[in-house]
């Protein structure tokens, strides 16, 4: 894909960091180690980082060169690496790998997050956050609508969600520590926007950016028309102009070196 687009991601910004301020509060006392901010993009998760744990070293992870100048303007982090997060390794083994909203796009999580448990210092917490929402309307129609209109480029029939259920989760990583998995619906009210159907605003710089990136602007224009005339009737609008969007993101985190660890 495209590099990302920092100024369109942080339309949302408010509600995008609310998850990351939720998975934080579940994270405890941490051993003597640095931070890892895991797919940090513009860094809006840095600050919060920051005044919870002020003494420690915190890097930012992101394959975003955009992304990642944005965070280095925000200063929160000791230092900012540019690298495929699918394949990062830390130097010292980190006290807390903290992951909002980024590991929903790498696959095989299966051996994805036990790999990430295993970097870790005796004691230290994987901390992850990842959208759920890939069967509601928002997401259900990109899919829909591209497969039926491109099928040149888009076959979605093997397709699986990119992130499983809770439960699946749990099994993984039970055995690696003390886990915990949960999921939170989010009702996000979305204001009104002059650029079309607030929920495909918030969705363009996300999970619309893998079929734009194949469209050519025709094209595009032809996909957007039919989404917005979708979202229109799945998230009607409210007499102010503002939409309720309901949003699900599960959460997990882990405490390597407890009951049934192998470390």
């Amino acid at each position: 894909m495209a590099d990302w687009n920092p100024e369109i991601y942080a339309r949302f910004g408010d509600l995008r960091l609310r998850p990351a301020l939720d998975l934080l509060a579940q994270v405890g006392d941490l051993p003597p180690g640095p931070i890892v901010d895991l797919g940090c993009g513009a860094g809006a998760v840095g600050a919060a980082l920051r005044a919870r744990f002020a003494q420690a070293r915190i890097a930012g992870v992101d394959g975003s060169p955009a992304m990642l100048e944005r965070a280095r303007a925000a200063g929160a982090y000791d230092s900012l690496i540019h690298a495929d997060i699918a394949a990062w390794a830390p130097q010292d083994r980190p006290a807390l790998i903290f992951s909002n909203a980024a590991l929903q796009w790498l696959p095989d999580h299966s051996s994805l997050l036990p790999r990430l448990a295993g970097l870790l210092a005796p004691q230290g917490v994987l901390a992850v956050q990842m959208p759920r929402q890939f069967g509601a309307p928002s997401h259900r129609f990109l899919r829909d609508f591209a497969g039926d209109m491109y099928p040149d480029r888009f076959d979605f029939s093997g397709w699986q969600a990119p992130v499983a259920a809770p439960v699946a989760y749990h099994r993984l990583m039970a055995s690696l520590g003390r886990v915990t998995v949960w999921e939170t619906e989010y009702l996000q009210r979305l204001e009104p926007s002059p650029d079309g159907h607030p929920v495909r605003c918030f969705t363009e710089s996300t999970a619309m950016r893998p079929f734009l990136d194949r469209l050519s602007a025709g094209e595009a224009a032809d996909f957007v028309q039919r989404y917005e005339q979708a979202l229109a009737a799945a998230y009607p609008v409210e007499p102010d102009g503002a939409v309720l969007f309901p949003f699900r993101r599960l959460f997990l985190t882990l405490t390597v070196g407890g009951v049934g660890c192998p470390r």
